[in-house]
């Protein structure tokens, strides 16, 4: 009889042990759901937006500044991890919707055991904490191409990251890097890397910067005084769709156009090199004009000359080439 009871009191007590136990467990689980993300936002903008290339991570960063707001009534509570990868990612889509590799670095740290130190942050109704990253330490990005990038935030951490909050979409340029030569020809501010805004320069400057800038791959040159959208607009089939979209559909595809452009893909004329050039004759009303250019190109065993005559129109002080028309003169 006391052996029986012996046997029901230790039944019990582990049979409470259990309960007690599957109930930490439980909390541990559940502590994300404690806390509602439903009012917290985040969004990203870019931190001294400059000219970015490929990879070179150190002396080009992409510094993006982003922000957790709390759009609710009540205390949002979260986690933020000292070494942010444990705490966010960034991802870059290709206009085909494909997304760039993650870092080595990254990968490496995420599947190493290791000791994750992060601090609580709260945060009341209508208040913000921002802080900066460099996109290139989360993302591999190694071709000149349009990305879209985006975020996402882990309010519980990597080991919870089924919570995550999403941010705003971002376009990404990511432009050829340039040759050591190439700013002897045209120049560019390389000391601080500031993006370049278009000039109030006369039409044939127009075209003879343009014309050096392909002539030395300097995309950045290349598309300053460019009417990307008029260009895309003369094919009749990319016309038809633009039409028909909304605004940030327009947007990418003027984007993947500049890309297609890039990769020599479309518009072969336009992005043709040419070995050497001479502007010819220039006219132009005070938001009209054109400048004839003859161009010679240099293959293995002849020369081809031609003419190109560039439709360009003057908006806010600016000329930009918005059409075009190629004649063949012959070969030398």
């Amino acid at each position: 009889m006391k052996t029986r009871k012996l046997f029901f009191i230790i039944s019990f007590l582990f049979v409470f042990g259990q309960i007690a136990v599957f109930s930490q467990n439980s909390e541990e689980d559940s502590s994300a759901v404690k806390n509602d993300f439903t009012n917290a936002s985040v969004s990203i903008k870019y931190y001294n937006r400059t000219i970015y290339y490929p990879e070179n991570s150190e002396d080009n960063p992409i510094l993006v500044h982003v922000t957790i707001k709390n759009n609710g009534s009540e205390t949002l509570r979260f986690k933020l991890a000292d070494d942010r990868m444990f705490s966010m990612d960034f991802n870059a889509l290709t206009v085909k919707n494909k997304s760039l590799p993650l870092t080595e670095n990254i990968k490496e740290k995420r599947t190493t055991n290791q000791v994750v130190y992060f601090r609580e942050i709260s945060i009341e109704q209508g208040e913000e904490y921002s802080f900066v990253e460099n996109v290139k330490d989360f993302i591999n990005i190694e071709e000149p191409s349009v990305y879209y990038l985006e975020a996402s935030f882990y309010p519980e951490l990597y080991k919870s990251k089924y919570i995550s909050l999403k941010s705003n979409r971002l376009t990404l340029e990511i432009r050829p890097s340039p040759s050591s030569s190439a700013s002897n020809y045209v120049p560019v501010k390389y000391q601080t890397v500031e993006i370049l805004e278009p000039e109030a320069i006369s039409p044939d400057k127009v075209i003879e910067q343009t014309i050096i800038a392909r002539q030395k791959s300097l995309w950045d040159q290349y598309f300053l005084y460019l009417d990307v959208e008029s260009l895309l607009l003369r094919t009749p089939s990319l016309k038809k769709k633009y039409n028909t979209v909304s605004a940030s559909e327009r947007e990418r595809m003027i984007e993947a156009f500049k890309v297609d452009l890039m990769q020599a893909k479309i518009e072969n004329d336009i992005i043709a090199i040419p070995q050497s050039f001479e502007i010819e004759k220039t006219t132009y009303s005070p938001t009209e004009g054109s400048v004839s250019v003859i161009e010679w190109f240099k293959y293995t065993n002849y020369t081809e000359k031609k003419r190109y005559v560039y439709k360009i129109r003057q908006r806010e002080g600016v000329w930009r080439i918005y059409d075009y028309t190629v004649v063949n003169l012959g070969t030398e």
